[in-house]
């Protein structure tokens, strides 16, 4: 059975992504509105009938502003854990509130979702690796520096997201006030280029076929500074880079040989209907 991912927007103007296999696709963040939602998951030939569930990371907005539509229109369950629950607000109505513990594994249809704690400056942050089949699919963004739990999920997984979020010339350099700067460089801040690349060349698994790296800060990172720099100490994982203007292409992860799919063939799987 098919299992992907691909990113719906990645930045601190919203963050949301897709997880799933045929039957049973998750959303882990809801930074984006319904309707962008909606829009760009037909635009690369995904279905929002088959969300099953929306996880989330942390109470940020840029994570949540779009869930109280969301999950209101499409009848959808929303897995959190209390402290996020409550920093959230209105954001996440409690009718639709599904309460975890940080660390726990939750089963949507085939797909298992490893909940963990990371090091960022939000009230309970976590990350998740969801897994199908034996295989891992991870989604790891906000985070301050790479604890033990990051590091030990990202060796495990065929496939990651990451955050790859400042440029550190650039962000050193750059107009922004210098609290702000050790906030976003500190350990519960984000990672820089330099961090992820570090994370990525020491830890990753021989089966990591694909790392998408994702938000970008837009005023001290470029798409093209993130790629050139992971492409030419890559040697057998796929990479690109996340927008956050538009969706990413689907990511097929498979045991056998690990490539991507281009939308057409996704489709032929009947992602869609």
């Amino acid at each position: 059975m098919a299992f992907f991912f691909a990113s719906l927007n990645s930045g601190s103007n919203g963050n949301c992504y897709c997880v799933g296999n045929e039957n049973d696709i998750i959303l882990i963040d809801g930074g984006i509105s319904w309707k962008e939602t909606e829009k760009r998951m037909l635009q690369i030939g995904l279905s929002i009938k088959k969300v099953k569930a929306v996880f989330v990371s942390h109470e940020h907005i840029d994570h949540v502003k779009g869930i109280e539509v969301l999950v209101k229109k499409y009848n959808i369950p929303v897995h959190v854990n209390e402290k996020t629950l409550k920093g959230a607000g209105n954001f996440i109505p409690k009718s639709a509130a599904q309460l975890f513990t940080s660390g726990e594994t939750i089963q949507i249809g085939a797909l298992l979702v490893h909940s963990f704690s990371k090091m960022h400056d939000a009230a309970d942050p976590i990350s998740f690796v969801v897994e199908h089949q034996g295989l891992r699919i991870g989604v790891m963004t906000d985070i301050g520096k790479p604890c033990d739990n990051v590091i030990n999920h990202f060796k495990q997984c065929n496939a990651v997201l990451l955050e790859s979020n400042y440029d550190s010339n650039m962000l050193d350099n750059g107009k922004y006030p210098y609290l702000l700067k050790k906030r976003i460089s500190g350990d519960f801040g984000h990672l820089s280029n330099e961090q992820a690349l570090d994370l990525f060349l020491t830890h990753k698994s021989k089966s990591l076929s694909h790392l998408m790296l994702g938000h970008l800060s837009q005023e001290n990172n470029h798409p093209s500074i993130v790629q050139d720099l992971f492409t030419k100490n890559s040697v057998s994982t796929k990479i690109s880079v996340a927008s956050r203007q538009h969706p990413s292409e689907i990511i097929m992860v498979s045991e056998n040989d690990n490539k991507k799919a281009a939308p057409n063939s996704m489709m032929q799987l009947d992602l869609f209907n």
